[in-house]
């Protein structure tokens, strides 16, 4: 009699534990609403506090407000609100009213001003290559380099072309001759004492047979061997390094023809290239 009586209390007491577990389910409405509530204050808070109004800011937004509206800005023009008189007389530092009809200065003084410093620096870049190159022709007439010396003018500069055939190297050589050095010194000294501000370029050209030597072995590392020789040379007299540059074209870029041998002397140069400043 006590085992079934026992297992009756045991089924009532898993009943009632199951009915309280539910009776706390019921309840957990109670969170969601607890954290509402507290996400709604936390919202007013913030409204609250982007609507607190800055006085001073405030003021002075109502005071620049008032000088607008009244024509105080711009003294001689009407206020915003036109057919009305201005209440505040102006007063303190006047400003030039800006009038919609007045022609801008600005435009026409500086769009014309670039084509202007360019043609102004290219004729003056003309001038003072025009006359280097008649110095250095007087010099070649003066000491009979003509045949060793010409002068051109074009697209790159001042071109002093000088034959390397006994005057500048022997055949084969990258050594600068002691017969060259007073010529590459009168060029260096014009270039230093005539205040002329282009950049040099040393270029170095051979003729089309290839050469093929201990020292080099192609017609590219002679011919930039001896520009660079030229170059060194032009530096030890004076001229700034940050003005020169170098250049080697071995057989590339001939002026005469390579089929005969007056055609490859001619070839066989070093040309002293004085740019122009719209080509650095």
């Amino acid at each position: 009699m006590s085992a079934p009586h026992d297992r009756r209390r045991g089924g009532g007491g898993r009943r009632g534990a199951h009915g309280g577990g539910g009776h706390g389910n019921d309840e957990r409405w109670l969170l969601t609403y607890a954290d509402m509530i507290t996400l709604l204050m936390a919202l007013f808070i913030v409204m609250w506090s982007m609507s607190a109004v800055n006085t001073g800011k405030f003021n002075e937004l109502r005071l620049s407000l008032k000088d607008a509206f009244s024509g105080k800005i711009f003294p001689h023009s009407s206020a915003v609100l036109t057919g009305e008189r201005s209440v505040l007389q102006p007063q303190g530092a006047q400003v030039e009213p800006i009038s919609p009809d007045a022609p801008r200065k600005i435009t026409p003084q500086i769009a014309p001003m670039i084509p202007a410093a360019v043609a102004s620096q290219a004729q003056q870049d003309s001038e003072n290559l025009r006359r280097l190159q008649l110095r250095i022709q007087k010099y070649a007439l003066a000491h009979h380099l003509e045949t060793r010396l010409s002068t051109s003018i074009d697209e790159r500069g001042l071109v002093v072309r000088v034959l390397t055939d006994q005057l500048l190297f022997q055949s084969g050589s990258g050594v600068l001759q002691e017969q060259a050095r007073p010529l590459l010194s009168k060029i260096s000294g014009l270039l230093t004492s005539a205040h002329i501000p282009n950049n040099v370029r040393v270029e170095g050209n051979t003729d089309d047979r290839p050469i093929s030597t201990a020292e080099f072995r192609s017609n590219w590392e002679l011919s930039t061997a001896r520009a660079t020789a030229v170059l060194e040379e032009l530096l030890g007299d004076g001229v700034p390094a940050n003005r020169l540059a170098v250049a080697g074209y071995a057989a590339e870029r001939p002026i005469a023809p390579n089929s005969t041998s007056e055609g490859r002397s001619i070839n066989r140069r070093v040309e002293i290239v004085i740019l122009r400043r719209s080509t650095r």
